[in-house]
Formats: structure tokens, C-alpha cells, sequence
């Protein structure tokens, strides 16, 4: 019997930008666990596995915050597998006290019934503020007024023994907002998922350990007409527990120039994950502009290109991606996840895709062409 060897794939589902699958909560897990199924090793972001009160863990999933996806893209960070993250939580001192204690109810919970390691707590000395914004495209963003306040506090439980960093800022209400009604039904873009990005991002390019984000909020009213992509949001109080849940396995950030000397060479090339090792990389058509997407096209890293619509429209023929596919044979498209998850299959047993297409075209000396 042939063993086959993992074959490791980067999933990239941008934040805010309302792809139809994973721009809701959580609802692209199934389409992880099918690749993660079909590649044996998929690493993929919080966006992708972070489902408000619902998770999925899998030994086979590496959930890496999407900042260090961009630097283990490039070539700037290995990712190093761990049996557990001691998961620090900062909390910010916005959250009314309610609110507050309904999150730390939920560490209490993931510790007792998870047996995840959680700790220390800290809360920020002032509240950190977040603006929420919308761009041009209709992507979601915004800003943190008090930056300095919520690195201090990072810093502080990085100091106190955390490896990993789980955050949870106050965030506006905006319940009877148009855009966030649509959200709920289903025809809109997550209205906090972009600053949320910008805040795990400002912490690892800091602290360079992985890091990730819950919103703190108010329970919204009852929908009798909501999507059921949003569901994992409205079923419980915080949606703090699928955070908590994926820092607790994720990988650990190794910079680059930490691996010079030849002795931690030695010691730790076998157990690190390194962009080199990547097999395919799977995007949505329209969001090929990211820099992870961007390194792994420089290195001829198989690119699986998937109709997933959202708002941007950086697709591959604005790329000018097109006319590659049938060059260096690494360009390769999906009409969803399911003939991604074949792509993957055949890349991995080292079957050519061309022998599974019709037509199928004759072979060609070199001197006919």
C-alpha cells in the first residue's frame, strides 16, 4: 500500500469582505474540515474557524491569526505544531460589568468542561474605543482610539506566562443598523470583522505570538428571518469560546533569524512547518490581492482560485492570472470547496489534473511547436 505524505494547504477566506462562504460565523468550518480532510495539514485563520458559540477543533487544522499567515507566506516565520497554548485574556475596561463577566464565565467553562489552559486576566486601564468604518468596496474596517492601552496590557500578560493572546473589546451597539439587518438575513458584510483583523494583526506584528479577537457585545433581539450562516452568533452571550478553543492549539510563531545557528537548525527543522513545505494555496476569485496570496504566486505555489463571491473584485484576470494556468500548470480553478478538495486529493497522489479533464489533449514534440 502507498503511504501518502500530508500535503500542507493554506485556506485564505478574507475578513469583511461578505464572501458567500466564510463572511458569516463560522461558516466555512465545513469547508475546512473537507480540505483539511483531503490535505492531511491545512492552516488556515480565524475567520475561517471562528464560529460565535460553535467550534470545531481538529488535530489536522493549524489556526493561525492572519498577520502571521501573510509573514509564514513570505518566508519570515516557521510555524512550530504545540499540544497547548497557555491562552491569556485581555479584557477591555469598556465592557460593562455584565458583559465582563458573562466572558469570564465562559474561560471558567472552556477550563472546567475543556480542560484548556487559560491565564493570566487582564483588564485594560482604560477603555480601549473602536470606531467601525466601511470602505470604498464595501469591506468592513476601522481603528482602535487607544492603541498603546491594549499593547501595554498584552505586553503584561505576555510577561505574566501567556503564549498565546485571546482579546475582547466593548464594541458599538448597532442592532437596528441597515447593515447590520442585512448581515443577519444574509445579504451583507460583517460590519466588526475588519477592525477585529486589525486588532490580532497590531498585536502579533508586536508581540509575535498568535493572537485573536472576540467582540464584546450587548445580545441582540430575536430574528424570526435570520440567515442561518449567522446563527452561531446568536445562540449564546459571548462568542468568546471558539477563540479560546482554536489559541489553544495554534501554532507558535518562529521567526526566521531565530533559526541561524546551525544547532537550533538542527533541532527544530523537522517540527516546523515552513512556506516551502506549502502544497496549493486555496482564495476566493476576487480576493487575490492579499500578500500571503501574493508570496505563494512568486514561489509557483499551486493556487486553487474558488467562486466564492464577496465585495472585492481583484480577480485572477485582473491579475492577469488567466493566461498562466496552462504554463507552469499551478493556476487552477474550483466552481466551490468540494472540486477544491479534489484538486487537493490529486495534487497530492501526484495525479495530473489534465488526465481528469475532457477533452484530452495529444502530447507534442517539442520540435512541432
Amino acid at each position: 500500500m502507498t503511504i501518502t505524505n500530508p500535503l500542507p494547504t493554506l485556506l485564505i477566506i478574507p475578513t469583511g469582505i461578505g464572501c458567500s462562504v466564510g463572511g458569516y460565523a463560522g461558516d466555512a468550518i465545513p469547508a475546512a474540515r473537507l480540505l483539511a480532510s483531503a490535505s492531511e495539514c491545512l492552516i488556515t485563520h480565524p475567520n475561517v474557524m471562528n464560529g460565535g458559540s460553535l467550534y470545531w477543533p481538529d488535530s489536522c487544522i493549524q489556526y493561525v491569526e492572519g498577520y502571521s499567515l501573510n509573514l509564514f507566506a513570505a518566508g519570515e516565520v516557521f510555524l512550530k505544531p504545540v499540544r497547548q497554548q497557555k491562552v491569556g485574556l485581555l479584557l477591555d475596561a469598556g465592557l460593562e460589568p455584565d458583559i465582563k463577566k458573562r466572558h469570564l464565565q465562559v474561560a471558567d467553562g472552556c477550563v472546567a468542561s475543556l480542560g484548556l489552559n487559560i491565564g493570566p486576566v487582564i483588564t485594560t486601564e482604560r477603555a480601549m474605543k473602536i470606531n467601525l468604518k466601511k470602505g470604498l468596496s464595501g469591506s468592513s474596517w476601522g481603528n482602535i482610539e487607544e492603541p498603546d492601552v491594549l499593547l501595554r496590557a498584552a505586553e503584561k500578560l505576555k510577561t505574566g506566562g501567556a503564549t498565546a493572546i485571546a482579546v475582547v473589546t466593548r464594541f458599538p451597539d448597532d442592532s437596528d443598523g441597515l447593515d447590520t439587518k442585512l448581515y443577519r438575513q444574509g445579504n451583507g458584510v460583517d460590519v466588526i470583522a475588519g477592525v477585529e483583523a486589525v486588532i490580532s494583526h497590531f498585536l502579533v506584528k508586536h508581540l509575535l505570538i498568535p493572537c485573536a479577537h472576540a467582540p464584546g457585545l450587548a445580545p441582540l433581539p430575536i430574528d424570526f428571518d435570520l440567515d442561518p450562516r449567522t446563527s452561531g452568533e446568536e445562540i449564546g452571550y459571548t462568542f468568546l469560546q471558539s477563540v479560546l478553543v482554536g489559541l489553544s492549539r495554534a501554532p507558535d510563531l518562529i521567526c526566521k533569524s531565530a533559526m541561524k545557528t546551525k544547532e537550533n537548525a538542527f533541532l527544530q527543522v523537522k517540527a516546523l512547518l515552513r512556506n516551502r513545505d506549502l502544497g496549493a494555496v486555496v482564495v476566493p476569485q476576487g480576493a487575490l490581492g492579499g500578500e500571503a496570496v501574493l508570496s505563494c504566486i512568486e514561489r509557483f505555489i499551486p493556487l486553487i482560485i474558488v467562486s466564492n463571491q464577496g465585495v472585492l473584485n481583484v480577480s485572477s484576470t485582473k491579475m492577469r492570472l488567466d493566461g498562466l494556468s496552462g504554463k507552469k500548470n499551478n493556476i487552477l480553478y474550483a466552481e466551490n470547496y468540494i472540486e477544491a478538495a479534489g484538486l487537493i486529493t490529486a495534487l497530492r497522489h501526484g495525479i495530473n489534473i489534465k488526465s481528469l479533464q475532457r477533452p484530452i489533449g495529444c502530447l507534442k514534440e517539442l520540435n512541432d511547436q
